[in-house]
């Protein structure tokens, strides 16, 4: 199997992610990869769940907007450097890049991988189908379908796995 140049592993801490890093180096064998977690503020969020429940947006409480601190952010940051750790415990030199998200997580995953120019992107998935897949969005999915790059996706081990991953 031919080694990709650069590697893009979208990483958020999560049991598929770490598994998707350790198969990528496993069996792509990368010297170098670029970790990515994207984030997005609290109040987006906020914003965005109220906007799915009918609620008006404007309900959205306003008093972190003029502060820098955004616990997301730093819960992001916690994650990517998880996923940088275990990258080098793997024997992986590993540059780290927390994005904030504008529209959805997959899109900034595109996006990253376009401006770094990137061979490949890594990412985990939760092996949703049947039914519930018509109810949650898929990243890996939504990745595949918008990259124009080769996107290398690892399962879930078990049903153990993809059920606590939810």
């Amino acid at each position: 199997m031919a080694m990709a140049q650069k590697m893009l592993i979208a990483f958020d801490g999560s049991t598929r992610a770490r598994l998707a890093l350790e198969r990528a180096a496993e069996l792509l064998k990368p010297s170098s990869v670029e970790i990515l977690t994207a984030w997005e503020p609290v109040t987006r969020q906020t914003a965005r769940a109220l906007g799915r429940t009918g609620m008006p947006q404007t309900t959205v409480e306003q008093e972190h907007l003029g502060s820098e601190y955004d616990e997301a952010e730093d819960y992001a940051m916690s994650m990517l450097r998880e996923g940088v750790e275990l990258a080098q415990q793997l024997g992986l030199e590993a540059r780290a890049h927390l994005v904030e998200s504008s529209s959805t997580a997959p899109q900034a995953i595109v996006d990253a991988a376009k401006e770094l120019q990137v061979d490949v992107i890594v990412l985990g998935t939760r092996g949703i189908g049947g039914v519930r897949s018509w109810f949650t969005n898929s990243t890996a999915e939504s990745v595949v379908h918008n990259a124009g790059i080769p996107v290398f996706i690892v399962p879930p081990v078990d049903e153990d796995d993809t059920l606590s991953a939810s």
